[in-house]
């Protein structure tokens, strides 16, 4: 149990101190190569100007600096940094094999699905920066290739699962494990397109960094007492990578998390839920994240069918805001809200076992 504890401690201390350290390079170098986006228009899902949205950022005059916004590629830098040193020195040094929480059964296929997705958003946003990619163009990844994207590596995922781990089995709390069978594949697909979507969250400073941390954190515990202490080291080396994320991010941000950032943490969180077996609390504890896409779809739904809107602007933060509410307010409730979810999930995760 000590080194199991050494093991998520050490996991957390060290991506948070490589994270602080790197940083001031990123901000450096952000600086350096104008790493902000350059059209400052916002656009809408639907293709259109976000006119309320963009009035809002408007206001706000430090959405009038030059932001850097491949910021949250700290976090998975960070973590892949650490992980990456834990498995090397695990090899020659016997103590550092005991805390190693990068292994085969566990967190390779996680890391794995971190990777992938940090460096496709890290594409997106430089093309958002100026910076010219075939398909892609200079207004970032469409929503229609995002999608398709996802969908591939979602097809990808649910094979793994299913043929390679014989994953068939959902955990519904009090009601114990039940037998999906291949079910399971449109569930891992579409779990994973939504999750992909939640990057609109990041639309104020310190928003995304805070409820990531929440979520992963949450899955950390979970994790904890399932055992899976190699799962819970690399939660909880992301909450270390966030939190250090949120110092440089907390209004005035100095940058911002962005599609690298929120793409590899989506992923690998649902990545987490699975291997935990804990899909089912997923929209519990990630609810504060998925307000994002689903207000923007219910708004896309409603003036298209019902010809009125639900929400003054969507993403529902942005509604907020619009209707008087300061920036830091709604990240402070949101942050609220997202620890009750926490709550809640951990709670119904550890049902069977309470």
């Amino acid at each position: 149990m000590t080194i199991n504890a050494i093991k998520i401690l050490l996991a957390a201390v060290g991506t948070f101190t490589i994270g602080m350290l790197l940083a001031p390079l990123i901000i450096s170098y952000g600086k350096k190569w104008e790493l902000w986006k350059k059209n400052r228009k916002v656009i809408a899902l639907t293709g259109g100007e976000a006119v309320i949205t963009q009035q809002i950022r408007s206001n706000n005059p430090q959405n009038e600096s030059n932001i850097i916004r491949p910021g949250g590629a700290l976090i998975w830098i960070s973590v892949f940094l650490v992980a990456l040193a834990f498995w090397v020195f695990s090899e020659f040094i016997p103590f550092v094999n005991k805390i190693d929480f990068v292994s085969r059964n566990q967190t390779w296929l996680i890391i794995f699905g971190m990777m992938i997705a940090g460096i496709l958003g890290l594409i997106d946003d430089l093309s958002i920066c100026g910076k010219k990619f075939p398909i892609i163009g200079d207004r970032g990844l469409s929503f229609k290739w995002r999608l398709l994207v996802m969908f591939f590596l979602s097809i990808f995922v649910a094979y793994w699962f299913v043929v390679k781990l014989g994953f068939g089995e959902i955990f519904i709390p009090f009601f114990g494990l039940i037998h999906v069978g291949l079910f399971i594949i449109p569930i891992i697909i579409f779990t994973f397109i939504v999750m992909s979507s939640v990057s609109v969250i990041d639309g104020i400073d310190g928003l995304s960094g805070g409820l990531f941390s929440v979520a992963f954190a949450s899955y950390g515990l979970i994790a904890v007492a399932q055992s899976q202490i190699n799962i819970a080291a690399f939660c909880f080396a992301v909450v270390g990578a966030c939190v250090a994320f949120l110092w440089y991010n907390i209004m005035p941000a100095k940058f911002y998390n962005s599609e690298t950032g929120v793409l590899s943490l989506s992923t690998s969180l649902t990545f987490i839920a699975l291997l935990t077996n804990q899909l089912f609390v997923l929209p519990i504890i990630a609810a504060p994240l998925l307000s994002g896409p689903v207000s923007s779809f219910l708004q896309i739904f409603s003036k298209k069918y019902l010809k009125r809107k639900i929400f003054t602007v969507a993403p529902m933060h942005h509604h907020f805001q619009a209707n008087g509410f300061a920036s830091h307010t709604v990240v402070m409730r949101y942050w609220i809200v997202s620890i009750m979810c926490a709550f809640v999930g951990i709670i119904l995760a550890l049902a069977g076992s309470l």
